[in-house]
């Protein structure tokens, strides 16, 4: 089975996190057990910030048994069709990422609605690639792959 591992899991090792360190380490654990764990690219350059250098990036990639697999262009072109749909139909406002309340801000100034990108192409090719090169994927950030990635097996920490 292969594992493929969100930014998240692995940010909940590296920066200790009392809340999930265990049960991220769980997760990384019980995906080694049970075949190979691997990262995509966007993983890898989200990871890079917490390394001083390349290769003490390599070295842990190396010691947890983490794999770097390039992205295919089946799996980069479904996260561009993904997120073309969410961008077509995620409508106006603002969405909380902690409990999914949609509000309509407006400026204070002029009164129009503001807006924001709330989910950016980095999240779609993540979960592209886990469905295109995994079997599932673990990570904390629910809400994305729940809602634009329902084919995907998801295991969450």
């Amino acid at each position: 089975m292969v594992t493929a591992v969100d930014t998240t899991i692995l940010l909940d090792i590296l920066i200790p996190d009392e809340a999930h360190m265990e049960s991220s380490k769980h997760l990384l654990e019980e995906g080694l057990q049970g075949g190979r764990l691997i990262i995509c690219e966007i993983v890898y350059a989200e990871l890079a910030s917490q390394f001083p250098s390349v290769s003490e990036l390599d070295m842990f990639l190396a010691e947890t048994g983490i794999t770097l697999v390039s992205s295919s262009v089946r799996a980069l072109s479904l996260a561009g069709e993904r997120w073309a749909h969410y961008a077509r139909t995620r409508g106006k406002g603002m969405v909380c990422p902690g409990c999914g309340k949609k509000s309509e801000p407006s400026c204070p100034q002029c009164g129009s609605a503001l807006s924001a990108r709330q989910r950016v192409l980095s999240d779609f090719i993540i979960g592209a690639h886990a469905l295109s090169h995994a079997d599932l994927l673990v990570s904390r950030d629910r809400g994305i792959y729940t809602t634009h990635f329902k084919d995907l097996t998801l295991k969450k920490a």
